[in-house]
């Protein structure tokens, strides 16, 4: 089986694992049920994953957004303040928005799973550290002003990953505007906090 196969098989199984945990939770589904959601036997999906909490940290690693976020800051940062956090908050809540069902299973499950809260905790750990370097960098370039950085970091963080869930549990609060207008009216208050 070649990689590209093995990974769309990979996929499906994921995929059917997320649908079926997020109606039913972990408890609530089999592996054969997944297996057969996926149009694959339970042997296929224990041969890529060996075990049902294997399955759904790979989907969780496989689907969230430490990857994708990785490349932005690689590739899209521009040192403009305002425009990189626009991108960078942008990006963040359509990543939680797409991964919806994942991200309640992970709210969910974390308490019954040894070692998949530390599992799930990479990824905003991951993304703490790119905020962290570029609030650096955007120190030394005179961009912004003195602060510290890792905790510019955890604020603007905990500020986004508020308003997701927030979204992604259908928080009445946020009925009186857009995501668009949070992300908008938040960095606009970071921006200008944070300008010389």
């Amino acid at each position: 089986m070649n990689s590209i196969k093995k990974q769309d098989t990979a996929d499906k199984i994921m995929m059917a694992a997320i649908d079926l945990m997020a109606d039913r939770g972990y408890n609530g589904v089999t592996t054969e049920e997944i297996a057969t959601k996926a149009g694959f036997s339970e042997k296929t999906l224990f041969r890529h994953f060996k075990s049902k909490q294997n399955l759904l940290e790979s989907a969780f690693h496989r689907y969230h957004y430490a990857e994708e976020m990785k490349d932005l800051f690689d590739k899209e940062i521009t040192w403009d303040l305002h425009t990189d956090l626009m991108m960078i908050s942008r990006n963040y809540h359509r990543i939680m928005h797409q991964n919806r069902k994942l991200i309640q299973i992970s709210g969910r499950e974390r308490e019954n799973l040894p070692g998949f809260q530390e599992s799930t905790h990479k990824h905003p750990q991951q993304l703490k550290e790119f905020l962290t370097e570029y609030f650096e960098e955007m120190y030394n370039k005179g961009e912004i002003i003195q602060t510290d950085p890792k905790r510019q970091a955890v604020v603007f963080l905990y500020m986004h990953y508020g308003a997701a869930m927030g979204r992604i549990n259908n928080d009445p609060i946020l009925e009186a505007f857009s995501i668009e207008s949070f992300i908008e009216e938040s960095i606009s208050i970071f921006t200008r906090a944070l300008t010389p």
